[in-house]
């Protein structure tokens, strides 16, 4: 299992004058999108593990329940902050022409649960190859879809679409709107459980991640920030060995809603800077991880959402070890019948 450290690599002046010019915010600015978000999505509670997780030494262990947030997973509130500005900064007599978004999953039904919300229209590009449940989940939100083979399709696709109907991408990850909702889920943390030790966030694109490390930042700079990912989607670690976000990751990875197939440069500058270090965990652990979430908190989450935890019964379970550490559970999105497939295997 591989771990890569990248805090500290970025400290010079031009990071942050970019930083703020791209519209990050302290946490005055945070706390504004959090009330600007806060009709439309759930404050999501935080508990503390019920029973001795196993390993030894091991401390308080505290979840931000984030797969109980509205459209089953955080991506709502990335894509209400969003929408939210974009129809703000519309002009002119003619409506809005609503948005487009490329997902296979989560951020699809997040971006047709706030188009639907916020009074505008969408229209999400899907592989064809997409868990059913979240295609039918698009389609009851009333979002229009299109689905495409490759990633390379979903990305012409969503171009065309913007070309031909002037739609505003709605990103998956990158950019200021989306990491700010993300962080939204760091401010409600830091604000439930004071003097963290540290945090442990899964990363697929990176928004996530880099939108609580930016909270944690500034509400508890004392607490240390871990990503982490699958051993077969491990791009942030590839980005950062490289020094670069890298535009084309492979991806193989029971957790698909981790198998971010690209990084980008804004939400990879913030992991450079907030996150300490990025470990990898294998799907036979992500399978562990849903297994104890079930018999130990009962709850029924997808491969990435048991993500958190299995990086802290894995690779930092001695760096961690009698530490008050938060760990995110992301979502809950999947199907019962591939659900009890991954239960029933090693």
């Amino acid at each position: 299992m591989g771990v890569w450290y990248c805090a500290g690599r970025f400290h010079d002046a031009g990071w942050g004058k970019m930083l703020e010019f791209a519209g990050v915010r302290g946490e005055a600015g945070l706390r504004e999108v959090a009330e600007r978000i806060a009709p439309y999505v759930l404050k999501t509670p935080t508990v503390q593990w019920p029973v001795p997780l196993s390993g030894p030494g091991r401390g308080e262990v505290f979840v931000k329940l984030e797969l109980l947030q509205r459209t089953g997973s955080f991506k709502a509130r990335g894509t209400i902050n969003a929408i939210t500005s974009l129809l703000a900064a519309h002009t002119g007599p003619e409506p809005h022409p609503g948005v487009t978004a490329f997902s296979a999953g989560n951020h699809a039904i997040a971006t047709a649960y706030a188009a639907a919300q916020l009074g505008t229209t969408a229209k999400v590009v899907m592989p064809r190859t997409a868990n059913p449940i979240r295609v039918e989940r698009v389609r009851a939100l009333g979002a229009e879809l299109v689905f495409g083979d490759t990633i390379s399709d979903l990305y012409a696709l969503v171009e065309q679409i913007q070309n031909e109907e002037g739609r505003a991408l709605v990103h998956p990850f990158e950019g200021p709107r989306m990491v700010e909702g993300s962080a939204t889920v760091g401010l409600e943390l830091c604000d439930e459980v004071p003097d963290l030790d540290a945090v442990i966030v899964p990363i697929g694109g990176g928004g996530l991640i880099s939108g609580i490390a930016s909270a944690v930042h500034y509400c508890q700079p004392g607490c240390r920030v871990y990503g982490v990912e699958p051993e077969g989607a491990n791009g942030m670690q590839q980005s950062l060995q490289a020094g670069r976000a890298l535009p084309k990751i492979a991806v193989n990875t029971i957790a698909d809603s981790l198998g971010a197939p690209m990084h980008g440069p804004f939400t990879f500058s913030l992991v450079q800077q907030y996150v300490n270090a990025v470990v990898s965990v294998s799907d036979s652990a992500l399978r562990h991880g849903m297994r104890t979430l079930f018999n130990d908190m009962k709850l029924a989450a997808e491969p990435a959402c048991a993500a958190a935890l299995a990086a802290l019964q894995g690779p930092l379970a001695e760096e961690l070890a009698g530490k008050r550490v938060a760990i995110i559970a992301c979502g809950s999105n999947i199907d019962l019948e591939t659900y009890l497939a991954h239960m029933q295997r090693n």
